[in-house]
């Protein structure tokens, strides 16, 4: 069984950084699609980031320039580096691991930036 445990959210002023992880086990994590998303309340779940097995990165483009996501294969992490935060990506980060068919969720981490 796959799990997916983020860490890393909290509370942080307009500004600033945060560096979330994303620890997966039971999955050959090497080739899998890892991505996050983001939450906030009363909206959609959209994209932030995605990363292939084979290091390729994707960014929305309303995600470009602060957000930078990276792996390490041999820690089955995946990691959002967030830089310059805004109140406005205030929400709950989840991530996601795709491999083959499956489609996988970690339970999310809470990120709130305040003014």
């Amino acid at each position: 069984q796959v799990q997916l445990v983020e860490s890393g959210g909290g509370l942080v002023q307009a500004g600033g950084s945060l560096r979330l992880s994303c620890a997966a086990s039971g999955t050959i994590f090497s080739a899998a699609v890892m991505a996050w998303y983001r939450q906030a309340p009363g909206k959609q779940r959209e994209l932030v980031a995605r990363i292939t097995s084979g290091g390729s990165t994707n960014y929305p483009d309303s995600m470009k320039g602060r957000f930078t996501i990276s792996r390490d294969n041999a820690k089955n992490t995946a990691y959002l580096q967030m830089n310059s935060l805004k109140p406005e990506d205030t929400g709950v980060y989840y991530c996601n691991c795709l491999i083959g068919w499956n489609n996988y969720w970690g339970q999310g981490t809470q990120v709130t930036v305040s003014s």
